[in-house]
């Protein structure tokens, strides 16, 4: 039943490791401080969850109410009326086009003039 393997006595049976006995309080205690942080990182995770959940759903709440504004005005230009928020916008585009046109001619001249001495 025994076998002699370089110079020592090994019995039959199980191989490995052999369980150690553990303390039992120390294990529950072990348990218990495992569940506490498990509630802890599920808390912080529903705490994060609804926080994204809120944020799109003031996302959400603020592309309809501008989709309402689109509807308007498209509806008021059906009717011929151009809105006075798209009247502001066009003239704010078309005095920020010719702010763009005057700076790149300025630097136009600024280039050509310093091209023009030595």
């Amino acid at each position: 039943p025994f076998q002699v393997v370089g110079g020592k006595v090994k019995k039959p049976g199980k191989r490995g490791r052999k369980p150690a006995k553990i303390d039992l309080k120390a294990k529950l205690e072990r348990s218990r401080q495992s569940a506490r942080e498990c509630r802890a990182r599920k808390k912080l995770r529903y705490q994060y969850l609804e926080e994204l959940v809120s944020s799109r759903e003031r996302a959400i709440c603020a592309l309809r109410e501008e989709l309402e504004m689109y509807k308007q005005w498209c509806m008021a230009m059906d009717q011929g009326k151009i809105p006075s928020e798209i009247k502001a916008l066009l003239t704010g585009e078309e005095q920020g086009k010719a702010q763009q046109n005057s700076v790149k001619l300025a630097k136009a001249g600024k280039t050509e003039a310093n091209s023009g001495n030595p």
